[in-house]
């Protein structure tokens, strides 16, 4: 019997694998200073015009300042505490809360109305989509000029309408019970074309297995919608919830165009308020503590509304 002889087993020595490590520390370090080389100029961008601005601001919300002195006068908390006991601040608010809730529930509900209509295989579908999605891209100062003139009461479209029936139209702009259901009207017109688009898109997207199966089974067209179309839609939703929100809180330009906040303040939101404070009173500090009063209401009510959806939103 030949017995073979194996060749004995090396072991590296110490100086071999100091080697190696050392190599692979070079080539982290030159990893690392390429991924800090290419995303410096990316973090300083985002450093200067998006941090930076929120850290002044809030520097800005603690003092007193008419933008003419040459520095600011710090006071501390003062700013926040007159504006949480102002009841005009607490009047804005309602407003624009009232404003957000209409534009979101209504973008959400007519949005998905017009994304199932859009589904359906019918002749010029392509077109009625662009045209629908078309206001969302117009400028909201051009928006506010065809409103502006729908609305008119002596030569408006609206006018123009209705008249024949003996109907006569409220003065939108010019009434304060009319002019933020007028602005209600108008924001939903400029936006429900986005949210069906969205929802459209993800109607598209649901596996048709699911649908047809339940519709063998016996199931209603509404109860196909509610059980099986709406909860794999969540994902859309919450998108839409989130996005709709912040959006609508920030709202400015059709406002700024067609009411001024007005008449009164009968459509003063806070975003509206932050503009009057800064760039017609000239106080500085006040808008600030606005901003930051907004900044922080959107940050909770985007948080609370994630941490609600997570637990219902379920993703393919």
């Amino acid at each position: 019997m030949t017995v073979v002889e194996l060749p004995a087993r090396t072991h590296p020595d110490e100086r071999t694998l100091a080697t190696g490590n050392d190599q692979l520390k070079r080539r982290r370090r030159r990893e690392y200073g390429l991924f800090a080389l290419l995303v410096a100029p990316n973090l300083l961008v985002i450093a200067v015009f998006a941090y930076w601005p929120i850290i002044y601001n809030a520097f800005l919300s603690l003092t007193d300042w008419n933008m003419i002195a040459a520095r600011p006068k710090f006071i501390g908390l003062a700013n926040y505490g007159r504006t949480l006991t102002d009841p005009a601040f607490h009047k804005t608010l309602w407003i624009t809360v009232v404003f957000t809730g209409l534009i979101v529930v209504g973008s959400l509900i007519i949005g998905l109305a017009l994304a199932f209509l859009f589904n359906l295989p019918l002749k010029g579908r392509g077109a009625v989509r662009t045209i629908a999605f078309a206001p969302h891209i117009l400028s909201g100062a051009a928006v506010a000029t065809i409103w502006a003139f729908i609305f008119d009461p002596g030569y408006g479209l609206l006018r123009a309408l209705i008249e024949p029936f003996g109907a006569e139209p409220p003065d939108w702009m010019n009434n304060s019970d009319w002019a933020l259901p007028g602005l209600v009207i108008v924001y939903l017109w400029k936006n429900v074309g986005f949210a069906a688009l969205i929802y459209l898109a993800g109607l598209q997207g649901l596996p048709k297995e699911l649908d047809e199966a339940a519709a063998i089974d016996g199931a209603s067209t509404w109860t196909r919608f509610r059980a099986i179309k709406l909860p794999l839609l969540a994902p859309i939703t919450f998108f839409l919830l989130i996005t709709t929100v912040i959006g609508t809180f920030q709202a400015f330009d059709v406002i700024a165009v067609m009411t001024g906040g007005g008449p009164g303040d009968a459509t003063t939101t806070l975003s509206w308020s932050i503009y009057n404070e800064g760039f017609q009173a000239f106080n500085a500090g006040r808008a600030a503590t606005l901003s930051i009063i907004m900044f922080v209401i959107l940050l909770v009510v985007t948080t609370v509304q994630a941490k609600v959806m997570e637990r219902r939103v379920h993703y393919r």
